[in-house]
């Protein structure tokens, strides 16, 4: 997925939101002027994206709030659930409103009134339309990588308000280009059954949005790994390490679009005291840091290869060394005391 940051996704977001508004007010009084189902449909389509923007805002926004005991890791993840809450929004309100009133249309078909006044409204929606989705365009652009392709973006991305808002207007101008050819073939063949089938197509063309979008936020609200091109990133920024001798294992996720988990397990070398381990950990978290800023939360463990265990680690401490008397008698009295029967306590 792209790297891109929060403030990429809130300027798409927020141009959305604008343009929205007025396109969901404008296809109303359309509606009213010539109870046109599919812009009707297309209101509500607004309407809900409207909302769903809103949401967008307020999931960034909650995501800002500081760590607590109850939630350490901090609320990168409300930017998650509310992309998710977007999806079921855009399928509950747009999707199932514009397929029952399809259904409702095309069995009862009602005469379009001044057609000119649709066409006209149809034509501003699709210019602001237009506008926020080359936004989103040129956002999405700023975030993934050169050489990957917009459904690599949304299929991989870690920031959620930009696929979101991608397919988004991609469907609002899809289904726009829906009502305009149904409202066209209405008015031509003076057959207002057309103007039900158009509304239809628009209700599936958002339930399948919705259930790409939906399925693409569990992805990252169950917990996504660092991108490919990160972990490389991390693995070295580790083993260059001059104290490390190897990396047995690593694992990442994403606890929210900027903010990444690392868990790894790392060998050093054996001779190293304790406080030259606890130094070198340190180098290594600063080292991944200045390669991956925003693995921001990292556990690293040493450890001994699993072929290693076998053999003494640390060769002043192999068995053939005589084990210090005072570590000795510490050891011998714990020994005593695990041993020594407890009394049953008193009633």
């Amino acid at each position: 997925m792209g790297e891109g940051g929060h403030g990429h996704g809130n300027k798409a977001v927020i141009a959305a939101l604008c343009s929205n508004l007025a396109i969901a007010a404008a296809k109303f009084v359309g509606f009213v002027l010539t109870h046109s189902a599919s812009l009707l449909a297309e209101s509500v389509h607004s309407f809900a994206d409207t909302g769903n923007q809103a949401l967008l805002l307020l999931g960034g926004r909650r995501a800002k709030k500081e760590a607590t005991p109850e939630h350490p890791f901090g609320y990168g993840r409300e930017r998650y659930f509310w992309a998710f809450v977007v999806a079921l929004v855009l399928f509950s309100m747009g999707a199932m409103f514009a397929i029952y009133e399809g259904i409702e249309k095309i069995l009862h078909p009602h005469h379009i009134q001044d057609p000119k006044y649709a066409f006209g409204i149809l034509g501003f929606a699709i210019l602001a339309e237009g506008f926020s989705f080359r936004t989103a365009i040129k956002e999405t652009r700023a975030a993934k990588a050169d050489d990957s392709s917009y459904r690599q973006f949304i299929k991989n991305a870690k920031v959620p308000e930009l696929p979101v808002v991608l397919l988004e207007d991609f469907a609002a101008l899809c289904g726009l280009a829906l009502a305009l050819a149904a409202l066209i073939t209405a008015v031509v063949t003076d057959d207002a059954v057309w103007d039900g089938y158009g509304t239809l197509s628009i209700g599936v063309l958002l339930g399948i949005v919705a259930v790409v979008l939906a399925w693409e936020m569990k992805s990252l609200l169950i917990g996504e790994a660092a991108s490919v091109k990160q972990q490389e990133a991390i693995r070295a920024a580790i083993e260059i390490e001059p104290g490390v001798l190897q990396l047995i294992h690593m694992r990442t996720e994403h606890l929210g679009p900027d903010e990444l988990l690392v868990a790894a397990k790392v060998e050093f070398d054996h001779r190293m005291t304790l406080p030259e381990v606890a130094e070198a950990v340190n180098r290594v978290e600063r080292n991944v840091r200045a390669n991956v800023p925003s693995a921001r939360v990292m556990y690293i463990e040493p450890d001994v290869a699993r072929d290693k265990r076998g053999t003494p680690v640390v060769p002043e401490h192999g068995p053939e060394d005589e084990v210090p008397a005072e570590l000795k008698a510490r050891l011998e009295a714990q020994r005593l005391a695990a041993e020594r029967p407890r009394l049953p306590p008193a009633r």
